[in-house]
């Protein structure tokens, strides 16, 4: 996956309490090769209607904010079931990052493994930076792994948390066992040291 230490871009307001996987990407889409993409199943009831014509009201069909790389949800994004799809889906659309209040369980850590970054902020934060995004003019956000730190539209900072273990790996791009991988020389030789003092356990 690709390293994320900061990044600034359009972040779009996605309005919603409790937005599920399965709109996220509905169940329907997850038959599909993931190699032909899932970005173009993302939010695909809220985008499209039954004729497959977008739905100009959705602010991902919107001019200012196609091209968001963040999200700002609401409480409990990404709640239901744990479809990873739910991610590739945001992954694949170009999106680095969910600013919210609180997540799903499963999805936060679904994001955290996939390169997506899950940003908690305070619930009353998020909403006035909703509100901020969708009046406009000024739509860009930095949210930086390296500082623990999101800069909102005019500058104002917010810090938040993740854990250390998980901010290496997304900084890296690398999953939970690439990151073991890269200890392999110590490993290495902490098991050449361990055998040379109990050689009967070889």
């Amino acid at each position: 996956m690709t390293p994320f230490v900061s990044e600034t871009g359009v972040a779009a307001p996605v309005e919603g309490r409790n937005i599920d996987t399965d709109q996220i990407i509905p169940a329907r889409f997850l038959k599909v090769d993931k190699e032909k993409g899932y970005g173009q199943f993302l939010f695909y009831d809220h985008r499209f209607d039954e004729n497959r014509n977008e739905r100009p009201q959705f602010v991902l069909n919107q001019p200012a904010f196609r091209e968001a790389r963040i999200l700002v949800a609401d409480v409990n994004f990404g709640c239901g079931s744990s479809r990873e799809g739910a991610v590739y889906a945001l992954q694949d659309y170009g999106v680095r990052a969910v600013i919210a209040p609180s997540f799903g369980d499963i999805f936060y850590n679904n994001c955290l493994k996939n390169g997506v970054v899950p940003v908690r902020l305070d619930e009353t934060v998020t909403a006035e930076l909703r509100a901020t995004l969708a009046a406009g003019p000024e739509r860009r956000v930095t949210v930086d792994l390296a500082e623990l730190a999101v800069t909102l539209p005019g500058g104002a900072v917010h810090r938040f948390d993740i854990d250390p273990f998980w901010r290496e790996c997304l900084m890296k791009g690398i999953d939970e066992i690439g990151l073991t991988q890269t200890y392999m020389p110590q490993i290495e030789e902490f098991e050449r040291e361990y055998y040379a003092q109990m050689p009967w356990l070889k």
